[in-house]
């Protein structure tokens, strides 16, 4: 429509009390009669695709239009709107039309309706269609036709509820096409059905369930179901989700005089089936669930066995992948994909977590015929991260297992121990001996260090000579004794684990040009294949590994690796490249590949955390990239580290 049409309607619509003249009309518009008789001819045209609206011509008395308050409310937002849009309003529009339209659209008639050139339309489309190919859906040209979406309903109402994604807004924009009291009136009846069910979803699950429910009702009215098939239907209404659903549907169709059909009823339960739970409540939905507790099981053995953490021993990590993965689960099943808007920073912050859940999933995919995607991978790293931070905070409040050794008597001893106990919550007495006693009792229980009131020879513990009083001297030195131990421990971890020694000239690669990232890790895994280090799968295994997800930890350095039991010998190949390379979602010049086994995963997370480091000081990479030869480059990297 022209902007003369577009007021023409906007004048009709706005009208609601009566009939307007064709004269008054062709008076407020500026134009002759006939045009306005051919514009209304126009007219009528749109308004067939709105099942509520028709015009009303009657002569002698006036134009007018009959039609529901919603369409009307749609028409006057979506179609009337004169002012130009930027281009990721025009890209988001131009999605939901594509997604919601029965008919093919035209690249005049989007050139028409933004004021740009035609060649821009056809860019614009070429976005969406890449976009569209996250969600098997294919955009589709047709001479005389237009451009059309091809796809089944479920798939393009994936999509729908995942706009915001295309234009990556920080607010979720998708709300913007619905109506304020469609949005208000959903958010009320979910947060009510919570209430009336005692479930209780997330606050990230309860804004998915509003946008699907509403792109459902917008849908419903189009009349464009989706498909259910009689089976899906039946295990649909054994779950507790469909009473959910059931009792949803009845306020729903209160609030919007819309009658839903059953399969929408399914389709809404899948999605209550798939929304993140909180963990409180969750248990009795979740023991019934064989499969994912034998997913998180076989998930918590992996992930043990690769870190040598004891994950199996943290209840709280337990319980809360049980409810998460439950939800990972369903979302497969039901084919609900999701985003991860933290995806990148999560490969930054956690590259060898991220590397150790990727690799455990291969073999829970293999096991259990799953394909857990990159996205919901890094959701799941949240939870060992956390799980690790809790371990390791356990492991620091325990107490220093210390033993007394006093030559002044029972008495003495116990006058020291309980000053000890009560100055130093940290510091566990294990017990009060007496000189002879000490090469005996060691042989018999580990200890931290030894507190004795008497000089001690030849003995391999570490040990502190203080006076039996323990006066305020005493105390400055055992604080000082206590501070140096978890130095001196530190220091020792830390000396343990060596970057440079893991080098080698052989397999270090200057000014690499290649075209693909996967050409670099085929290049670096054959390179470690040729000098023995690793078998030949692991050349497929660690590409492989990189077609499922980025190895970029951020600050222009990758991380590639394949299978650690594919691994001979210990060993870093390092790729400094030509030109920046993408890798995935980032451009990358400073590649390490990985090679340590399965039994030094203490020594790979050190590695790896060298490496994290490495990727927050761009002044030290620029100085690696920088290096001309093996020796400098490796004096840069000791200097760094």
């Amino acid at each position: 429509m022209n902007h003369r049409q577009k007021e023409l309607l906007r004048l009709l619509l706005l009208n609601e009390d009566g009939t307007l003249q064709i004269n008054d009309l062709a008076e407020k518009l500026d134009c002759a009669e006939k045009t306005v008789r051919n514009d209304l001819d126009r007219l009528e045209e749109f308004l067939q695709d709105y099942d509520s609206a028709s015009m009303v011509r009657k002569p002698g008395i006036g134009i007018s239009i009959i039609i529901d308050e919603y369409d009307r409310s749609e028409i006057l937002r979506d179609m009337l709107s004169s002012e130009l849009k930027t281009f990721e309003e025009r890209l988001f529009e131009m999605a939901f039309q594509l997604l919601t339209s029965r008919e093919g659209i035209t690249l005049k008639y989007w050139a028409d309706r933004y004021y740009v050139p035609k060649a821009t339309i056809k860019k614009d489309l070429e976005t969406i269609m890449n976009w569209l190919q996250y969600f098997e859906l294919e955009l589709v040209s047709k001479q005389r036709i237009g451009n059309i979406v091809q796809g089944t309903e479920l798939k393009k109402r994936n999509a729908l509820a995942h706009l915001s994604d295309l234009v990556q807004t920080e607010n979720n924009a998708v709300l913007d096409l619905f109506l304020p009291y469609e949005i208000s009136t959903v958010r009320r009846v979910l947060k009510d059905m919570q209430n009336k069910c005692s479930i209780s979803f997330t606050d990230e699950a309860v804004e998915s369930l509003l946008v699907h429910a509403l792109v459902m009702i917008k849908r419903t009215r189009q009349k464009s179901p989706v498909f259910v098939k009689d089976t899906e239907i039946e295990d649909a209404i054994k779950r507790k989700e469909y009473q959910y659903a059931t009792w949803f549907f009845i306020q729903l169709e209160s609030a919007f005089r819309l009658k839903f059909p059953q399969v929408e009823q399914v389709y809404f339960t899948w999605h209550l089936i798939s929304g993140k739970r909180m963990v409180e409540g969750s248990q009795q939905i979740l023991q019934y669930n064989e499969e994912t507790v034998a997913i998180v099981q076989a998930l918590l053995e992996k992930m043990t066995q690769l870190t040598l953490f004891r994950f199996e021993d943290d209840p709280i990590l337990t319980n809360g992948l049980t409810v998460h993965m439950h939800s990972v689960l369903n979302r497969i099943r039901y084919g609900f994909p999701i985003t991860n808007p933290l995806l990148s920073k999560i490969k930054q912050m956690y590259p060898y977590m991220i590397s150790m859940v990727i690799l455990s999933l291969e073999e829970i995919n293999h096991i259990f015929n799953l394909e857990i995607p990159e996205d919901e991978a890094a959701y799941i790293v949240l939870h060992f991260q956390a799980s690790i931070e809790r371990l390791e905070t356990k492991r620091q409040v325990e107490k220093k297992k210390a033993l007394i050794v006093c030559h002044m008597g029972i008495g003495m001893s116990h006058l020291l121990r309980a000053k000890i106990e009560q100055k130093y919550q940290e510091i566990e007495i294990l017990d009060c001996i007496g000189k002879a006693e000490i090469t005996h009792y060691l042989s018999q229980k580990q200890v931290d260090f030894i507190i004795s009131t008497i000089a001690l020879e030849n003995i391999e513990v570490e040990t502190i000579v203080i006076s039996p009083l323990f006066s305020q001297e005493d105390k400055k030195k055992l604080n000082q004794f206590v501070e140096e131990l978890q130095v001196k421990k530190k220091r020792q971890s830390q000396d343990a684990h060596v970057f440079s020694p893991l080098l080698r000239e052989e397999l270090t690669f200057f000014d690499v040009q290649k075209e693909h990232r996967y050409e670099v890790v085929e290049m670096l895994a054959m390179s470690l294949y040729e000098k023995g280090f690793v078998t030949r799968e692991y050349i497929h295994s660690s590409v492989n590994r990189e077609r499922k997800s980025s190895t970029a930890i951020g600050g222009g350095i990758a991380i590639p690796h394949g299978d650690p039991s594919l691994i001979q010998k210990p060993v870093l190949a390092v790729a400094l490249l030509q030109e920046p390379l993408e890798w995935g979602d980032e451009f990358v010049s400073l590649v390490f590949m990985l090679s340590i086994s399965k039994e030094s995963q203490t020594e790979l997370r050190e590695i790896i955390g060298n490496i994290a480091s490495l990727s927050e000081t761009p002044l030290v990479v620029k100085k690696l990239m920088e290096a001309q030869d093996f020796k400098r480059f490796v004096r840069v990297l000791e200097e760094s580290l």
